[in-house]
Order: C-alpha cells, then structure tokens, then sequence
C-alpha cells in the first residue's frame, strides 16, 4: 500500500482553503498526501471555491496530487443538476460522487428510501461513464428506525455499486460498529473515510480504533481504492492535525 491511496478530505483543512487554495495543496502534497476530496459541490454552477475544474485540476497537476474525490449535496446528483455535477467531476478526473450528509431524510424510513432512489438513478447514469454515485456516514445515520439503523436500511436498498463511504470515526461516535458495518456490506466501500475515536483529541493510531482489522477487512472484502483522512481542527485551520494522522498511517506501514 502506497501513499497514493491515501488521500485528505479538504474539510479538514477548510479554513486554509478559504484563506489560500494554492498555498493549502501545496502544504498538504509536503505532508505527503496524493490526493484531496472537495467538499461542498452543490452542481449549480461549475465552480468550486470560485475555481473551474480546469483551473482546479491545473492546480492540482501542479503539486502532483489527484482528486480522489468530491463531497455533495443531495441536489447535486438530482436532474436539474446532474448534468453539471457529472461535466465537473469529468473534466476534474474524479470518479466518486459523494453525498457527504443528508440528516432530513435520514431520519425517517420514507426519507431513507427516497435518498435510495435518487442514489440509483444517479448511479445508473454515471455506471457507463465509469463513476460511482455514494453516500458518506455521519453518526446520526446510525440511529433506529423501525428496529434498524437508518444506514442498513439505506444499503440494504441500493444497487451494489452505489459507494457506502464508511466514516470510521463518525460511524463509532453514532454508537455503531465499523467493523461490523464493514463485515455486513462487502464489496461497497471503494472509498473509506479513516478516523479515529474514543480518546479526546486523538487521530489515527492514537484512539481506540483496531486499525489492522479494519484495514483486512477494506483490503480484501471491499477492495478499497482511497482510504481519506478527515481529521482536522474545529475550524479547519492549520495543518498539525492531518500531519499528525498521515504519521500514524506512515507508522502503521499504510504510505
């Protein structure tokens, strides 16, 4: 496993990319990341932080990173923007459409199905261009809703292509089991977000995360392709924090 498959969530570092984009990726290449997941793509426009995917992507060419990539709206892998959210993520290189959160539909069974819908719809649409729609795990996916966590519902309903975006960390502080959630939906999580948990202040290969078993389980059930670190400082400013987590992967021979 090389430094290639491990990418950053730019969410962590959000108040520097506000500050200074150019300046942010550079700072996050010398760390030794390869690759960086946007946050925030709403489709209306085809833009990102005022930048076009071509400008974007010039910008990432230029410190040798990839985008591994995107976190969206719902409304963005909808009709009325689906078309610019798929021309954005074409010219950008980005495969991995992510809905990063929906707490509205999440919260109610009739919710969970109708986010299962669109998630196929999109899905059908990207598979011939050979991009995945998802969703990314909040702990409020994780409450019961008849009996059943919103977040099995949800991936007990979708194609199998859809992307199941497993938040470690946040999956843990929703009272679920990462593992077990891993071990229940083989073959979805192309792309992980990795975060530790249970000690404050802790990042990866600090909390109380069983990283190994994780890992074997991303490694052979599903074939992970981007493990993503989204560990940053609560406003996302400085880059101590994701240093500090891609020195724990570096440790535990992960890049």
């Amino acid at each position: 496993m090389g430094a290639a498959n491990i990418g950053l969530q730019l969410f962590s570092v959000r108040g520097e990319c506000e500050r200074n984009l150019p300046g942010t990726l550079k700072a996050v290449a010398g760390i030794g990341y390869r690759a960086v997941e946007p946050w925030g793509y709403g489709g209306e426009e085809l833009k990102w932080m005022g930048c076009s995917a071509a400008e974007l992507h010039r910008m990432l060419d230029d410190n040798g990173l990839v985008c591994c990539g995107i976190h969206l709206t719902t409304t963005a892998l909808m009709p009325a923007n689906i078309s610019r959210t798929i021309e954005f993520n074409q010219v950008l290189g980005n495969r991995f459409l992510i809905v990063a959160a929906d707490k509205q539909r999440m919260s109610a069974v009739e919710g969970v199905r109708e986010l299962a819908l669109i998630l196929d719809a999109a899905a059908e649409r990207l598979a011939p261009l050979g991009m995945f729609a998802g969703y990314h795990a909040h702990g409020f996916d994780f409450v019961k809703l008849d009996g059943r966590t919103a977040w099995d519902i949800l991936f007990s309903s979708v194609r199998p292509d859809v992307v199941m975006q497993l938040d470690t960390g946040n999956c843990a502080s929703g009272g679920a089991d990462p593992i077990d959630v891993l071990r229940r939906f083989p073959g979805r999580a192309r792309s992980v977000h990795i975060k530790d948990w249970g000690k404050p202040g802790a990042v990866i290969g600090e909390g109380v995360a069983d990283w190994p078993e994780i890992f074997r389980l991303c490694d052979t059930l599903h074939h992970t392709e981007w493990y993503v670190v989204e560990e940053g400082s609560p406003d996302g400013t400085g880059f101590d924090i994701c240093a500090r987590s891609f020195a724990g992967l570096k440790r535990m021979g992960r890049c």
